[in-house]
């Protein structure tokens, strides 16, 4: 199994999480989000403020839209209605130059990494320095050997294909690319799917080492309770076609139906044991 950075291991609940932020401390700002899908909506209203070196989680139950709240705040879904802030830039309103720039200042990890399977693991970490920077093709190599060796990666592993990968070191290969340009924000989606308990908990201290060590903001789709535990300052549960965010302690005691059921239910027990 690859190895990853060396770190001790803290519960983000044990902490208390970062301090209330003003509105100059927010690197994310939803207001009022409406999304539709013909009749259907999805949400209803939706306020997210996420602040400067946390980490966010969302979750919500099946057809909550929390994929497609995390690609509206990333410019590959347009809302219905409201207003999306990042890093003080309106991106429903910002022209196309604008929206790239921002778009450079975050990483972002799809589901299995997405990788290009044309590609090696190398070529695929160099695609955004080659398209957003004009660095000599010599140190765009280093730099990209140097974001696969941050994630724990073996030096092999640069002229390997995806085809030839684990769907854990994928998983880590689309974290190098997402890292590539030095990003202010990681956003992640469902990063543990697919990963056996030992995967799952290596690829959370990663996540956890690199975002005290980046001091990045973290914002991670995940149904996995471990992660939750492990790693998020602060949750947002999709609820209602609304969210309601906390951390863990509060939502603990929060009495709607499904947050009490998801966090109080076997597999919220067995997460809360290992605290």
């Amino acid at each position: 199994m690859p190895s990853s950075p060396s770190s001790s291991p803290t519960s983000k609940s044990e902490a208390p999480p970062p301090a209330a932020a003003g509105t100059a401390d927010l690197v994310i700002r939803v207001r009022g989000l409406v999304t539709r899908f013909g009749r259907q909506t999805v949400h209803d209203g939706v306020d997210l403020d996420v602040r400067r070196g946390e980490v966010m989680g969302i979750v919500g139950g099946s057809g909550t839209g929390k994929s497609v709240l995390l690609k509206e705040i990333i410019g590959l879904m347009r809302a219905t209605a409201g207003r999306v802030e990042v890093l003080g830039v309106d991106m429903l309103a910002a022209d196309s130059a604008t929206r790239r720039a921002v778009q450079g200042r975050w990483g972002v990890l799809f589901q299995d990494g997405a990788l290009f399977s044309s590609m090696t693991v190398a070529e695929n970490v160099m695609v955004a320095l080659k398209e957003h920077t004009r660095l000599d093709p010599c140190l765009i190599q280093e730099l990209a050997r140097i974001k696969i060796s941050m994630v724990g990666l073996p030096p092999d592993s640069c002229a390997k294909y995806p085809s030839q990968l684990s769907g854990g070191m994928r998983k880590r290969a689309g974290l190098a690319r997402a890292l590539a340009l030095d990003p202010e924000i990681l956003f992640l989606d469902e990063p543990t799917a697919g990963l056996d308990p030992i995967g799952a908990a290596a690829f959370d201290e990663l996540i956890g080492t690199l975002q005290r060590s980046l001091g990045l903001t973290v914002v991670m789709v995940t149904h996995d309770l471990d992660s939750l535990y492990a790693i998020c300052d602060r949750i947002a549960v999709l609820v209602d076609r609304k969210i309601k965010v906390g951390t863990i302690d509060m939502l603990l005691a929060d009495p709607h139906p499904w947050i009490h059921d998801y966090f109080h239910g076997p597999r919220g027990r067995a997460a809360a044991v290992k605290r």
